[in-house]
């Protein structure tokens, strides 16, 4: 009787299991569709209108004709601006907040801060980038005061990336270093750093993914409606892809016409997007591949 019993738990245990498991893989590969459907939109729509022109030439007649060159390079520097501003910041009050900090209120209040910060509205950093860096400061609407915003915005995600980064350092190698007498941020440096830096670099991938495509804060510091030249120190305004977009989807007399051009530059912004992505996952494996080698 007991081993009838058994038996019947067993197969109910079985029965939720494989009905979880199916309903997990549902999810999964409808998540998938709709990127698959979302990334082949804006290929079929924007691949026709691609070509070495559209890349390399200045836009013309208000953004309905020519290419997208300032847009693109405008993109990039802020992009990275954003990185060198956010990214070592970010991991410096990581570390801190995890091996300098004790449990306590004063951790949960930082932790608290960080949390809340990643979920202000990107309108508003756009707003506070304007009355700081451009009207406080004094930097006008130019790059560094576009990167500076952005770095603000990604920095929350740095913090919190790279602090799990370093929270799965195994102990065991800290007291081993402060056994063979190296100090505290000796063992940081050497020990601990390199072995979560892999990881690290995940907060760097999720950073670029987020701050190429806002258009609010930039639209506030930096963005330039129509400016078909290329900047030439950080203190100039630029143009970008998002914004780009943005204008050329919304405004004009052309809407039909300029559609193509936007569905265009949609498809440059995703590919920038990826390759940034696939050179940090690359910068992500050769520093795995360093740390199992040693």
């Amino acid at each position: 009787m007991e081993t009838t019993n058994e038996n019947r738990i067993s197969k109910s245990k079985d029965r939720h299991q494989k009905a979880a498991f199916f309903v997990f893989a549902v999810l999964g590969y409808f998540i998938v569709t709709i990127l698959i459907a979302i990334l082949s939109f804006i290929v079929i729509k924007g691949a026709s209108v691609i070509s070495w022109d559209f890349i390399t030439k200045m836009p013309e007649e208000g953004m309905t004709k020519g290419g997208i060159y300032p847009a693109i390079i405008g993109t990039l520097y802020l992009v990275a601006g954003s990185m060198l501003f956010a990214f070592p910041i970010g991991v410096l009050a990581a570390i801190y907040m995890n091996e300098y900090v004790s449990d306590g209120v004063a951790k949960k209040f930082i932790r608290l801060m960080t949390n809340n910060l990643s979920g202000i509205p990107s309108i508003v950093f756009g707003l506070f980038g304007m009355a700081l860096f451009v009207n406080k400061l004094g930097f006008g609407d130019s790059i560094l005061a576009g990167s500076l915003t952005l770095g603000l915005l990604a920095l929350p995600v740095v913090i919190r990336t790279t602090e799990e980064a370093l929270k799965a350092v195994n102990d065991t190698f800290r007291h081993a270093s402060y056994g063979l007498g190296a100090t505290k941020w000796q063992t940081i440096r050497r020990v601990v750093l390199p072995m979560a830096f892999p990881n690290i670099i995940t907060g760097l991938i999720l950073s670029i993914g987020r701050v190429s495509g806002e258009t609010a804060p930039i639209l506030f510091t930096v963005a330039a409606y129509f400016l078909p030249k290329l900047p030439t120190s950080i203190f100039d305004q630029a143009m970008a892809l998002p914004y780009h977009l943005y204008v050329i989807s919304t405004s004009g007399t052309n809407i039909e016409e300029s559609r193509p051009i936007a569905y265009g530059t949609a498809l440059i912004l995703i590919i920038i997007v990826l390759v940034c992505n696939l050179l940090a996952n690359a910068l992500r494996k050769y520093f795995n591949n360093k740390v199992k080698m040693s």
